[in-house]
């Protein structure tokens, strides 16, 4: 999930060299948390989060197969 996170956010961004994704594991539960600079942080989350919404859709449907959780932390 890490690698598809880093792709979307570098797709995102102005600056993709400060993306920095950290993946979390603790049985079934993965926490990815997504690093952008401060610039670019407007354009990950979107306008009433909408992006960042739809960033949550994308790794939740990837991972439907694998029975894990997955939460997409923005910071």
């Amino acid at each position: 999930m890490k690698e598809l996170v880093e792709v979307i956010a570098k797709a995102l961004v102005d600056n993709p060299d400060e993306v920095v994704v950290e993946e979390k594991t603790e049985g079934k539960n993965v926490t990815v948390n997504l690093h952008v600079a401060a610039t670019d942080m407007g354009k990950v989350i979107g306008k009433q989060g909408r992006i960042a919404k739809a960033i949550r859709t994308v790794v939740k449907a990837a991972t439907s197969n694998d029975n894990k959780r997955v939460d997409v932390e923005i910071g």
